[in-house]
């Protein structure tokens, strides 16, 4: 078999494991603000950010970290900090390796992290957090287009560490 002749390798992503990093719960004005949320809807704003850094040739850990604020009438019922990662052999071109692992990484861990977070909000007495699906294209998006302004004006790059 030539080279001509070879199939090339497809592209593929495998799930080496997959773990919580970090996770912090709390609720600082428990009790009272159970008897807040009876009176008024929580605000629960939710910020997502995605990291990945090389391990090895292949191999990459991608880290989804969730912040979570919920708020009734401005105080704080609960916050919930995570940061879940996984460990992903990649194989892609090059040119693809930057959206893989912020996209595609991402969006096999959230349905995890959403479990997480669901179950930690109950367990702090509070109804489970059912977080929405998230569109990571957009976020990824939304990061080049900042990554694009900040190097307008001089600023840091974006890698993927």
């Amino acid at each position: 078999m030539t080279e001509e002749n070879a199939t090339p390798t497809a592209p593929s992503i495998s799930i080496n494991g997959q773990y919580i990093k970090d996770l912090s719960f709390e609720a600082p004005n428990a009790p009272a603000i159970f008897s807040e949320l009876g009176r008024s809807a929580p605000e629960i704003p939710i910020q997502i950010d995605i990291r990945a850094t090389q391990l090895q040739d292949n191999t990459y850990e991608a880290v989804l970290n969730i912040h979570v604020e919920g708020k009734v009438a401005d105080k704080t019922a609960f916050i919930v900090e995570l940061a879940y990662a996984g460990v992903f052999t990649v194989s892609v071109p090059q040119e693809h390796l930057q959206p893989v692992l912020l996209i595609e990484c991402p969006r096999l861990l959230f349905p995890f992290a959403r479990n997480i977070i669901a179950e930690v909000t109950r367990d702090g007495g509070f109804p489970p957090l059912m977080m929405q699906p998230v569109d990571f294209v957009a976020l990824y998006r939304q990061r080049m287009e900042r990554v694009a302004a900040e190097q307008q004006q001089g600023g840091p790059t974006l890698g993927t560490a």
